[in-house]
């Protein structure tokens, strides 16, 4: 499972010295703790990764705004903490993956219907965002 490889890196990064590994993976086990309290099961790696797709957000936005704000020094320790975060998620879809995959489906031309049945098939795989855009491309053009 993958939470067992987050915990098992997390005793590697401990062993090695690695102070942002550690205080990352601290902090991703710490979010699944709050999920498995929140859902009351154990957490299946759909699970995980869906936790760690938010931490991801928390991150990518966090980038932008130190970026805007020209303070390079977070926005540098943000990436270096995507980075590790990214390496326990699958491989993400490429926009002309999603857009051969959008093709083959039969989507609504309501938006918020379009994504009801286009989201559940990327979540995990693509980045929502990337899915979203395609998916009003392609209802509203």
């Amino acid at each position: 499972m993958l939470s067992d490889k987050i915990r098992v890196d997390l005793n590697t990064a401990m062993k090695a010295r690695d102070s942002l590994r550690v205080l990352v993976l601290r902090m991703v086990l710490s979010e699944l703790n709050y999920k498995k309290i929140e859902i009351q099961k154990e957490l299946t790696d759909e699970d995980v990764v869906t936790v760690i797709q938010r931490e991801v957000k928390k991150r990518r936005e966090a980038v932008e705004s130190y970026r805007a704000g020209g303070r390079v020094e977070q926005e540098e320790q943000e990436k270096k903490e995507l980075a590790i975060l990214q390496e326990y998620l699958p491989k993400q879809m490429g926009e002309k993956e999603i857009v051969t995959e959008l093709v083959g489906m039969d989507l609504p031309k309501d938006f918020a219907a379009a994504m009801k049945v286009a989201g559940p098939k990327f979540r995990g795989k693509a980045d929502g965002a990337v899915v979203a855009k395609l998916v009003r491309g392609m209802v509203n053009g």
